[in-house]
């Protein structure tokens, strides 16, 4: 599947416009928890992890027919990197639908409490090996880190994750 995808024609192109999201990627919860995360050298293995992610969803859905079962664990890094993908409806669309899959992911029904040997991390050694545990981040331990970026957002004044700062940008200037 990932194959098939890979080859399809306007798949650099797809490749190009998700990694071109990298001035939407404004989230205080996903990349954040890698330690030392850096756009410029993390997006290009983070892609391919996204990829990955979206093949093994895609994958429980040929087997089951079934969204819900589709929306499986989802480290929290490599589900952000999915956002990003998911945010290139046209070129993802017609990509998939020449390979002959449907791409799975509704955030109300998405997972991000992956975890060690659960199924997802199962499917993935199955297909690639072990998954990248910088990417892949354990949920305890991603709970962990996310605690410690939410004490540091609120000391400089972002609340709830970044969805709230209590900043003064002072008078309105004009041209």
């Amino acid at each position: 599947m990932l194959s098939a995808l890979e080859a399809d024609e306007e798949f650099s192109a797809f490749v190009v416009a998700s990694l071109k999201y990298d001035e939407d990627w404004t989230c205080y919860s996903g990349t954040p928890i890698i330690s030392r995360y850096n756009q410029e050298t993390d997006a290009a293995p983070l892609f391919a992890e996204g990829m990955r992610a979206l093949c093994l969803k895609a994958a429980v859905f040929e087997m089951t027919g079934d969204e819900n079962a589709a929306e499986i664990p989802i480290a929290i890094p490599v589900d952000e990197m999915t956002h990003a993908m998911i945010a290139q409806p046209q070129l993802l669309a017609r990509i998939t639908e020449r390979v002959g899959i449907q791409i799975i992911h509704q955030t109300n029904q998405e997972h991000t409490d992956w975890r060690t040997n659960d199924y997802t991390h199962q499917a993935y050694q199955a297909a690639w090996g072990e998954p990248p545990g910088r990417y892949w981040i354990d949920h305890e331990e991603a709970t962990r880190r996310l605690d410690i970026l939410r004490g540091k957002y609120t000391e400089a004044g972002f609340l709830n994750m970044g969805r709230a700062h209590v900043i003064d940008f002072g008078e309105l200037v004009t041209a």
